[in-house]
């Protein structure tokens, strides 16, 4: 089959050169084009790190990195038209329990913390986005399910982090067990089902009032004023031709 479409392709060429080239030129765009869309695919059905081989324990706690996903949405504020920007954060739903989480998961050896976090959106959640480095803080607790034991008793260190979503996938790892939802501040408190959560999200949102109050100081900042200085001998010079120009005039008058 490929010798019998080479030599079509040949005979082509020698037929109309001019075909010949239009025909190489379909042939390579659509070369590139599966190239491109295999690799768009690839990324997108990357599936989920599973089992605990690279897991990293420490004081017989399993380590554990996540974030809280967060956005800017503008709202009208009022009738004139007047709007203002509101921060959601987002949750995703837990596998067989009705509640809803921030995603993280196992901080596995072959990554750093951040690197961990941002995995974990992307396979939980399905967003990509911009992470602080800088955690919200660390916080040791002990799973509610025997199903989702951490160390040897249960318990875990949590590293969170927030991160600003700037891409949110239409398809990700565990979307068949992970629903999505945007919630506000509130009703992200009302939500979180366990304390470390809400102390989480009570430091999220000190950090993110901080942001807001250094944005608000950097627009409201004054330019710098400008200091003009003149050189005495200018002043000096301005000042004896005003005086010779003012005595010329005098004299001029007077022999008029």
């Amino acid at each position: 089959m490929q010798y019998f479409r080479f030599f079509c392709f040949v005979l082509c060429f020698k037929t109309n050169p001019v075909s010949g080239f239009l025909c190489v030129l379909k042939i390579v765009f659509f070369w590139v084009s599966f190239c491109v869309f295999s690799f768009l695919e690839s990324m997108s059905s990357v599936p989920a790190r599973t089992g605990r081989q690279r897991q990293r324990y420490e004081d017989n706690l399993r380590l554990v990195s996540g974030c809280i996903p967060y956005r800017w949405r503008k709202e009208n504020a009022d009738q004139i038209g007047k709007t203002e920007e509101m921060i959601e954060v987002l949750m995703i739903s837990s596998p067989k329990r009705d509640d809803l989480v921030f995603p993280k998961g196992g901080w596995e050896n072959d990554e750093t913390v951040t690197e961990a976090a941002c995995r974990e959106a992307l396979e939980e959640a399905g967003v990509k986005g911009i992470l602080r480095e800088t955690p919200l803080g660390i916080w040791e607790f002990r799973s509610k399910s025997s199903q989702d034991l951490c160390g040897m008793e249960g318990g875990c260190r949590g590293y969170m982090f927030a991160l600003e979503v700037t891409d949110e996938l239409e398809h990700w790892p565990e979307q068949k067990n992970r629903a999505r939802r945007w919630l506000n501040i509130k009703e992200a408190f009302r939500l979180s089902r366990y304390d470390w959560m809400c102390n989480a999200l009570e430091e999220f949102t000190k950090v993110m009032a901080e942001d807001r109050k250094l944005d608000n100081q950097d627009n409201n900042v004054d330019p710098p004023s400008v200091l003009v200085t003149v050189d005495t001998k200018i002043i000096i010079l301005v000042i004896f031709i005003s005086t010779w120009c003012y005595n010329l005039n005098r004299r001029k008058t007077h022999f008029d």
